[in-house]
């Protein structure tokens, strides 16, 4: 037993052009024919189906009796376009006897004659697609001859009698109607040809830039000029490509910067590793410490990278509840006193805002006070300062960490929180972090629906203003 599978027809978009055009053709022109054909309704006949029958009988009588004298159909006209008009004119030759009723003269356009093969031989017969087309119906009266059938009368006559009209027309005019379709289906075609070269080019030019992107090309632009929505979607690309290739160019430059943070730690305790064992140094307490401080930044280093990888693929964990995040800051600020002093810098805290209630993690937000904190006694000068304010505004609690000299540059302002990102060279110094600190606490603010704003600061160094929504 055979089983087939339906394939699903491919067109490209040459043919599906064409199709829409020559619809949009056939439909103008079916509504062009039935708005006649309504205004020919408009008038209806009022011939009796007796008085058509007797006529086509006459006329059936008078061509029996011509074939009768002639043997074959011979008397006919030579000329095939004269043979059109000929049936007609024997028709009202047939009509001796007065009886031309209002409406006699569309049967001459909706009669015609064939010969005993059914082949045609004069007057309208209507074409099998004019027949389908306007629900025409024929009938066939035999011309007999000595007993023998010698042709027909091929009569179209509508389903409502008011349609006579409508169907002389159709049936008289079939041919031009044909040329008509036929000039509509050759006009379909150039017309969807050139619709399909004004698209196919930049549609291609899509096409293939999509296949240079799979192939990791993100230098692929387009250069489509278009006002339209190729244009528009050509734009677009370019977007994309450009994002890609930006993103693609942090990824490598991601994976150098971790490569040479790594590498300093891990070369400083191989050289320890190896004076140990080649006898240079002793393993006293103080070279297992410097040994065990490398160790200690490398754990540092590959935990802050795991944490934003966690953070990009969206798994950093996060247990919310309503906290007071000026209370923590506070109780930060009061941690840090130490460090603060040995480092020689004053600190100021600003009166508490109105109101610091937040919905967060509040041992997220511990790691990102305590990182700027950190970055404030690392990288301000000695017998600085630093001041934390804390104000409410709108839905936001904005806590602003300030610190004295040295400043930031403005060109750096925008790419804090980069990866790897450190400012040289007063701001980076041999005790300087890895500049992952401050893009984790971006990640962990934007789970937050929160964010990290920088700025110079009035005392002379780097203002960092952390924003986070109250809790309605």
């Amino acid at each position: 037993m055979a089983f087939y599978r339906a394939v699903p027809l491919k067109l490209s978009i040459g043919h599906r052009l064409f199709l829409a055009v020559l619809l949009s053709i056939m439909t103008v022109a079916l509504v062009g024919i039935e708005t006649t054909r309504w205004k020919l309704f408009d008038h209806p006949s009022d011939v009796p189906a007796r008085i058509e029958s007797e006529s086509v009988a006459k006329l059936s009588d008078a061509l029996s009796t011509q074939y009768r004298q002639h043997h074959d159909w011979s008397f006919l006209p030579a000329d095939s376009a004269r043979r059109k008009t000929w049936l007609r004119e024997e028709l009202m030759r047939s009509q001796e006897d007065g009886a031309a009723k209002p409406g006699w003269p569309t049967l001459g356009y909706r009669i015609g004659l064939l010969d005993k093969d059914r082949h045609y031989l004069a007057g309208a017969v209507p074409n099998p697609l004019i027949i389908a087309f306007a629900s025409i119906d024929t009938f066939a009266r035999h011309l007999v001859v000595d007993g023998k059938t010698v042709g027909y009368l091929i009569v179209a006559t509508p389903q409502n009698p008011d349609d006579e009209l409508a169907v002389a027309f159709l049936v008289d005019q079939q041919r031009n109607l044909f040329i008509v379709a036929a000039v509509s289906v050759l006009l379909s075609a150039l017309v969807a040809a050139l619709l399909a070269t004004h698209f196919r080019k930049p549609i291609r030019q899509l096409v293939e830039g999509a296949r240079r992107l799979e192939g990791a090309r993100f230098d692929t632009r387009l250069t489509t000029r278009r006002s339209d929505e190729l244009g528009e979607l050509a734009d677009t690309f370019n977007h994309l490509a450009a994002r890609l290739e930006d993103t693609e160019r942090s990824r490598q430059q991601w994976i150098a910067d971790t490569a040479h943070e790594l590498r300093t730690p891990l070369s400083v305790l191989r050289g320890q590793v190896e004076a140990l064992q080649d006898g240079v140094r002793s393993s006293t307490p103080e070279n297992l410490a410097i040994m065990l401080r490398q160790v200690g930044a490398l754990t540092k280093l590959v935990d802050e990278l795991y944490q934003l990888a966690r953070a990009d693929i969206g798994q950093l964990s996060y247990t919310k509840t309503s906290n007071d995040v000026w209370r923590l800051v506070q109780d930060l600020l009061g941690g840090f006193a130490e460090k603060f002093r040995v480092a020689g810098l004053a600190v100021a805290m600003g009166a508490s805002p109105a109101c610091s209630t937040v919905y967060c993690d509040v041992d997220r937000i511990r790691q990102v006070v305590t990182n700027l904190l950190e970055n404030c006694v690392r990288y301000t000068a000695a017998r600085g300062r630093i001041e934390v304010y804390g104000i409410a505004v709108g839905d936001e609690l904005r806590i602003e960490i300030s610190d004295s000299a040295p400043g930031v540059p403005e060109y750096a302002l925008g790419r804090l929180g980069e990866r790897f990102f450190r400012v040289e060279p007063s701001r980076n110094r041999q005790l300087g972090g890895t500049g992952l600190g401050l893009a984790l606490s971006r990640q962990i603010l934007d789970a937050h629906e929160g964010r990290l704003e920088f700025g110079p600061s009035p005392l002379g160094g780097l203002r960092v203003t952390v924003v986070l929504k109250l809790a309605g």
